[in-house]
């Protein structure tokens, strides 16, 4: 029988709740909840911007494709997160025109998948061959964190695989990525399923990134991963590791529950999803 999705500590688990995730014990992941707050919230290309500045070193694929009278993006992400390493996929679409916000940003701006417009997603990430943690599920955002993992983008890949709706949704999004610059031998497919490595970003990454800005922010990333690992060497579970962190490192604390796009990245703009919508 598979272990319960849970820290064995209810306040603790409540409070990861409240964060937008859940624990696996048993890959010690945490991963994004069906319904997480994120979900209000929508995405655009400001948000990937907004990652660096906010510690969060990512590598970012944008795959951008029409379907069914809507725009769509499925995007890829893996890297460090803070105080820990990870991945997600996101799937979002829009029906709507561009929006614009006066000399910042013109284009769209997505809703989460509906739960009509959910996916079976499922994805392995690897660090260098090495396999952490594989995750699979019917969602919209499928996403994977090791609190206390480091680790740089380039040294993390995907394995990935969408099923999506139909063959159309199927012929439309494999022409999107190969827009977005992979070749028809980086993919395969199996029916309406289709399978690719996510390694090297083939998309443009956002301008807030750069090798001497990313030194220096990774550099205080693995101090903050070094620091949790040490505090909570000798604790086996998560319960007592995160325990042990806010009582000895309260500040510490306040990092783990920030843990994946958190408020601070969606809160840059002081405004939820309802009002974005009326930026068109």
């Amino acid at each position: 029988m598979a272990a319960p999705l849970s820290t064995g500590d209810p306040g603790l688990d409540l409070a990861i709740a409240a964060a937008g995730y859940r624990y696996d014990p048993g890959q010690n992941i945490f991963f994004s909840r069906l319904n997480a707050w994120q979900r209000n919230f929508g995405y655009f290309r400001l948000y990937d911007e907004l990652l660096a500045p906010l510690h969060m070193i990512l590598d970012c694929e944008p795959i951008y494709f029409p379907y069914a009278g809507k725009r769509w993006l499925i995007e890829f992400w893996k890297g460090q997160y803070a105080m820990a390493l990870g991945c997600e996929i996101g799937v979002y679409n829009t029906d709507r025109e561009d929006i614009e916000i006066p000399g910042i940003y013109s284009g769209p701006f997505f809703d989460c998948a509906s739960d009509l417009d959910l996916l079976e997603m499922a994805c392995t990430l690897y660090y260098h061959d090495k396999p952490l943690f594989t995750r699979r599920d019917r969602h919209w955002w499928l996403t994977g964190f090791i609190l206390g993992g480091f680790a740089n983008p380039e040294e993390l890949s995907m394995e990935i695989c969408l099923t999506l709706k139909d063959g159309q949704m199927l012929a439309v999004f494999r022409r999107g990525l190969e827009e977005a610059g992979y070749d028809r031998q980086e993919y395969s497919i199996s029916g309406n399923s289709i399978s690719l490595l996510f390694d090297t970003p083939r998309t443009p990454q956002p301008g807030t990134r750069n090798p001497d800005t990313d030194r220096m922010i990774q550099w205080k990333n693995k101090m903050l991963c070094d620091l949790f690992v040490s505090l909570t060497k000798d604790k086996e579970t998560m319960a007592e590791k995160i325990n042990t962190i806010l009582r000895l490192a309260p500040g510490l604390y306040e990092h783990i529950l920030e843990l994946g796009k958190n408020k601070q990245l969606f809160g840059q703009f002081g405004r939820p999803l309802t009002i974005m919508r009326q930026q068109k």
